[in-house]
């Protein structure tokens, strides 16, 4: 199983990314997916989840209405669309996928993921 992301750089701020992960190995329609970030000195932090379907999504409060997730299946690819990026907002971001049943509610804690990217990394700068 490889979770393969990329789409990370330095943006100014007010700018915009689109971070993209790229599934292997694994059946992705089965799996929750997420993007995590942790910036240094600081824990790991959720800041989207979307579900095996994508009917239901999670977005934490620092990046509601400026960040927006979504995934497609047949190519086994999350996307992370970030616009209106804000200094705050650098840290390695990391995509995460979660093997559960269709009407699972969708998991915000790392311990969660069974499957895990490498991290990109996004730098904004202000």
């Amino acid at each position: 199983v490889q979770l393969q992301a990329s789409g990370g750089g330095l943006v100014q701020a007010g700018g915009s990314l689109r971070l993209s992960c790229a599934a292997s190995g694994l059946i992705f329609s089965r799996y929750a997916a997420a993007w995590f970030r942790q910036a240094p000195g600081k824990e790991r932090e959720c800041v989207s989840v979307i579900s095996r379907s994508g009917s239901n999504t999670y977005y934490g409060d620092s990046v509601k209405g400026r960040f927006t997730i979504s995934r497609d299946n047949a190519k086994k690819t999350v996307y992370l669309q970030m616009n209106s990026l804000k200094s705050e907002d650098t840290a390695v971001y990391y995509c995460a996928a979660d093997h559960v049943i269709l009407s699972a509610p969708i998991s915000t804690q790392p311990t969660s993921y069974d499957y895990w990217g490498q991290g990109t990394q996004v730098t904004v700068s202000s």
